[in-house]
């Protein structure tokens, strides 16, 4: 081997480990109670020795833990410290919570802030509404591929075109598990029902009688970048009221939108 190739293949061993370690905790981080390992073999695809050898490292950081009672990893205190620090580049508080206050009150529906992290969002704020029912699909930390779910959709459907169908064209692949509720049909459906509209509305695609309606949020050039929404039981979704949630939904959104959005 010349001198010359060996530096050439050092950086991409540990970009792979960087790439795993990082699939690994995002998967963990999907679910408060955490991930078994036969969980985290079958979604990250990696072997069953690997995903042992990278859990005990983590564990060793302080990066995840595991639960003796359950069995599953979950993530540790070295995550907290690290997103305590990163909090502060983010100001979601002061520029999502006003907003999702306002939802939550005036709807009685439990309100969200989601942002876009690639191909997926994250459900990164909650604020319960006074409606005694409530929908549990959503929470702080959950994952869902675009087009997925309100806030997935409404994102989604304000991407350029191209991006929109390279996401499409794979699109079983892309949604994975919510494949056989999201078609293909019924996405592209959704999407277009959301640009008229200007907001979303999941008939309960994720959960059967759990509905969800969302906003995008965008930034300064006009990229959508989250998505405020509200969930609830099937009941509060009527189409007769749907008009009134949405409207509440994009005025926030543009209230949002209208102020200082670089991080969010």
């Amino acid at each position: 081997m010349s001198p010359i190739q060996q530096p050439q293949r050092t950086p991409v061993q540990g970009a792979q480990v960087v790439g795993r370690v990082a699939a690994l905790l995002r998967l963990v981080g999907r679910k408060t109670e955490g991930m078994s390992i036969a969980g985290l073999v079958r979604e990250s695809g990696l072997t069953r020795p690997t995903v042992h050898r990278l859990l005990a490292s983590l564990a060793a950081e302080g990066l995840l833990d595991h639960d003796q009672r359950t069995g599953n990893w979950i993530l540790g205190p070295e995550i907290f410290l690290l997103g305590s620090v990163a909090a502060a580049r983010f100001p979601l508080e002061d520029l999502a919570r006003p907003s999702l206050r306002r939802l939550a009150e005036e709807s009685g529906e439990s309100a969200f802030y989601s942002i876009r992290r690639g191909h997926e969002t994250v459900c990164v704020l909650r604020e319960e509404g006074s409606f005694p029912v409530r929908s549990f699909v959503l929470h702080e930390g959950v994952r869902f591929p675009l087009g997925v779910a309100s806030a997935g959709t409404a994102i989604m459907a304000f991407l350029p075109e191209d991006e929109q169908e390279t996401i499409l064209s794979v699109w079983e692949r892309h949604a994975g598990d919510f494949a056989n509720g999201h078609t293909e049909s019924v996405v592209r459906r959704n999407l277009e029902q959301t640009r008229l509209a200007g907001y979303s509305v999941n008939p309960g695609l994720v959960l059967e009688g759990s509905w969800g309606m969302g906003a995008a949020v965008f930034d300064p050039l006009g990229r959508p970048i989250g998505a405020l929404s509200l969930t609830g039981i099937e009941p509060r979704f009527r189409p007769e009221r749907q008009e009134f949630l949405g409207k509440l939904l994009l005025e926030e959104a543009h209230r949002m939108s209208s102020a200082r959005t670089d991080h969010l």
